[in-house]
């Protein structure tokens, strides 16, 4: 493919699809380059808070899935919740919201072409991908967590903590609540996800490598729900988790989605993240100040990445850990607020 685009957009996730959409929108010549067959599916939990719902809809995409009405967490024999204030969210499968993003790309009659980019070479005009003739005024990085974009041109901070992990199945059972509720355990955060009449993913977050299986029976009750015989699909993985980008801006490229930086997937923002991230960036190229795309995204994502690296470093220490449910539970508007703070 020869020829110059307005923007070149790597990876063909949620944040890079969200992304094309807005940018095709905006007038802007786009293309996107991924090279795995769609749908994608990852390790997720599929939670979609409201605030993603809303930014779906002003897509004009419909996501099929099961209403999600708050937030519970448990611990021990303790447990808190919320109602969210503004909308129910939405329990999704990854690869429904995958193909939903996919085919409104296409309708869009923007090019998704198979291809892997690693390296990239840079101009004061624009982005190259070399050996394809590919290229843009601006590259939009949306290649994921471990972004080899990120790494290639040097934007990665290396982080001290503790690495964590996540872990995901399904299991063919009814949902017993509307809620998605995270259960704290001694080593680990396990996350149920209402996904259908007969479907919940469960979520493990934790910093123990160890099975799955291994991990669920930290969570008897949670464990006897959840016959073995009733998985429908295979574990899937990811991680280390936390990652951090230097800055969103480099040139002509700039960095979207999980790319971005990443912090802990405990407060479940992912995808909203990465669609307020999406719209922010395409609106900083539209106006002519990429330039405030870095304060527009620090912005958006300050309070969300303030609470969860508290989280996580009250999680690295058991005393701490021990009592988040129970302080919780003592302060319930406290914990109303903090759900719908980020909802």
């Amino acid at each position: 493919m020869s020829g110059g685009h307005d923007v070149l957009i790597v990876g063909g996730g949620p944040a890079g699809l969200a992304t094309a959409l807005h940018a095709v929108r905006a007038g802007l010549d786009t293309v996107v380059a991924e090279p795995r067959r769609t749908p994608i599916d990852k390790a997720c939990g599929e939670g979609l808070m409201p605030g993603a719902v809303r930014a779906l809809n002003a897509l004009g995409l419909q996501v099929p899935g099961h209403p999600v009405t708050g937030i519970r967490y448990i611990q021990g024999a303790r447990e808190v919740q919320s109602a969210f204030r503004h909308g129910p969210g939405l329990g999704a499968r990854r690869t429904t919201l995958h193909n939903a993003l996919h085919q409104a790309v296409v309708d869009e009659g923007v090019p998704v072409v198979p291809l892997r980019v690693g390296e990239v070479r840079l101009d004061a005009r624009g982005v190259t991908v070399p050996g394809t003739g590919l290229r843009a005024r601006w590259l939009v990085a949306a290649d994921g967590l471990h972004s080899p974009l990120r790494r290639s041109l040097g934007l990665e901070v290396k982080t001290s903590m503790a690495p964590r992990y996540g872990l995901r199945r399904h299991y063919e059972v009814p949902p017993w609540s509307s809620y998605v509720e995270v259960h704290w355990g001694p080593y680990a955060e396990a996350y149920v996800t209402p996904l259908g009449p007969a479907l919940v993913g469960i979520a493990m977050l934790t910093a123990r490598r160890a099975p799955f299986g291994t991990q669920l029976q930290s969570f008897p009750e949670l464990a006897a729900r959840l016959p073995a015989e009733r998985a429908v699909t295979a574990v899937r993985g990811a991680g280390p988790l936390r990652q951090r980008a230097r800055t969103r801006v480099h040139g002509r490229v700039l960095l979207v989605g999980d790319a971005a930086g990443y912090t802990d997937a405990l407060t479940g923002e992912g995808v909203s993240l990465a669609l307020a991230g999406a719209e922010a960036l395409v609106a900083n190229v539209r106006r002519g100040t990429p330039s405030r795309y870095e304060t527009d995204w620090c912005r958006a994502t300050r309070r969300h990445r303030l609470l969860t690296d508290l989280l996580v470093r009250a999680r690295q220490q058991p005393a701490l850990a021990s009592r988040i449910v129970p302080t919780a539970a003592r302060l319930p508007r406290l914990f109303a607020a903090a759900v719908n703070a980020l909802a």
